[in-house]
Formats: C-alpha cells, sequence, structure tokens
C-alpha cells in the first residue's frame, strides 16, 4: 500500500519556542489517522504544514510523493478549526466560491451533505450557530474530491447532537480510497474512525501505532489509552 503522507523529522519554532520538534509519522492511501492531544500542543501547526500553510524549520513532507507545494496543495482538502469566510457571504456564495476555486469540487455531492447534516435555506453564515457553520464548512471541505483530507478540530464546541451528525457525514461520504487526518481532543465520538493515531504532547510524538494495537496494549478504547497518557 502506498503511502499518501510521510512526515520527516519535522521541526518548528516560533519566538525561539519549540513546537514540534523531529516529527516523524506516515499515512497509507486509504486509512484514517487521528493526531490526538490536549490543546496547545502542535496539533495544528503540523497540519498547517502539511498542507501547505506554514514551512517547517527543518525536515521534511510529502503529500502523494511530492513535496508540499502548490502541487500538493490540489489533492488536500483542509478544514481549518478557524472558519475562513467573507462576513458577507450566505450559504450559497460560500459554494460557488468553492466551485470557483476549487478544480474538484462537486456541487451536487456537497449539497447532499448539506442535506445529509439538515442544513437548508441560504442563511448568512455569519447568522449560524457555531455546530451549523461547522457542518456548512465540512458539507465544502467533503464536496471536493480529494485524496487527503485534514480536519482540525471538526466537532470542537459543537452540540452533541451535531457532532453525531458530522461523524455520520464522515462515514457516510468518505471517498472510497481517499485518506483522512483528523485532530481533535473529542476522542471517544470520533475513535470508531480512526485507523491509526499519534498521541503528541509538547510538540512530541508520546505514542502511535495502529488504533487496534493501542488498544490492546492499554487494555482501554483510544479514549481510554489517551486519558492514560495524558493524565497529570
Amino acid at each position: 500500500m502506498e503511502n499518501i503522507l510521510e512526515v520527516n523529522g519535522v521541526t518548528k519554532s516560533f519566538s525561539g519556542k519549540s513546537v514540534l520538534n523531529r516529527m516523524s509519522f506516515k499515512l497509507e492511501e486509504g486509512k484514517v489517522l487521528g493526531i490526538l492531544g490536549p490543546n496547545g500542543n502542535g496539533k495544528t501547526t503540523i497540519l498547517n504544514i502539511i498542507a501547505g500553510l506554514l514551512q517547517p524549520d527543518s525536515g521534511e513532507v510529502k503529500v502523494n510523493g511530492m513535496n508540499v507545494g502548490r502541487e500538493t496543495k490540489e489533492v488536500v482538502s483542509f478544514l481549518r478549526e478557524n472558519n475562513q469566510f467573507y462576513p458577507w457571504m450566505k450559504i450559497e456564495d460560500s459554494i460557488g466560491f468553492y466551485k470557483d476555486f476549487f478544480p474538484d469540487f462537486d456541487e451536487k455531492r456537497a449539497r447532499e451533505l448539506l442535506k445529509f447534516m439538515n442544513i437548508e435555506g441560504n442563511s448568512k453564515l455569519v447568522s449560524l450557530s457555531k455546530g451549523m457553520l461547522e457542518k456548512v464548512s465540512l458539507s465544502l471541505v467533503l464536496g471536493r474530491k480529494s485524496k487527503l483530507y485534514i480536519l482540525d478540530e471538526p466537532i470542537s464546541g459543537v452540540d452533541i447532537l451535531s457532532r453525531d451528525e458530522i461523524v455520520n457525514a464522515l462515514i457516510e461520504y468518505m471517498i472510497d480510497g481517499a485518506s483522512m487526518i483528523i485532530t481533535t481532543h473529542y476522542v471517544g465520538e470520533l475513535e470508531k474512525l480512526l485507523d491509526k493515531v499519534v498521541f503528541i504532547k509538547d510538540g512530541i510524538i508520546v505514542e502511535s501505532g495502529e488504533a487496534d494495537d493501542i488498544r490492546e496494549k492499554y487494555k482501554a478504547s483510544i479514549e481510554g489509552a489517551y486519558k492514560e497518557i495524558f493524565k497529570r
């Protein structure tokens, strides 16, 4: 099985403070990877590097066999934790934006996702609740026919019903053969999606492996292993 992603010895610092320290991991095609850890431990930074929004200080990242750059952005669909929309946009405007900006965007698929998650009408995005906005954003991101989907805290701060709808959408609309990275500290709701896990603390990988192997090692669920690894 080919690797869709290879992260080799990546380091990153901001203002002299180390955020990532020689981080290395791989992800095979068709697999879902969970990057797990409390907030402030480097999860979003490594995602931004994979997506090509940040440059590492050292090390390298390859996506689909290519060094991260313009070409790899064409095969990566990124859901950022803080949604990047213009204040004037309505739902239809956001669909049009994705349609114009991303050649691989499937409008029909995105609209099916919106319907699946009970998003109707053409409200202004700024008027939507956090949960509704999260579902709109996810519908757009999954509307692209990408090889690698990156979801940064896709259920952070949303109510339990919205979490269920988002998880069900990920299960229902995952493209065959595509890969996905999910960062979260809401492990319980998402762990059934995960094939592999990487636990990071202070920018260092402290545990990693196949999800089933981690469950066996800790004699617990992935959430239970999380609690054990990060207990104070």
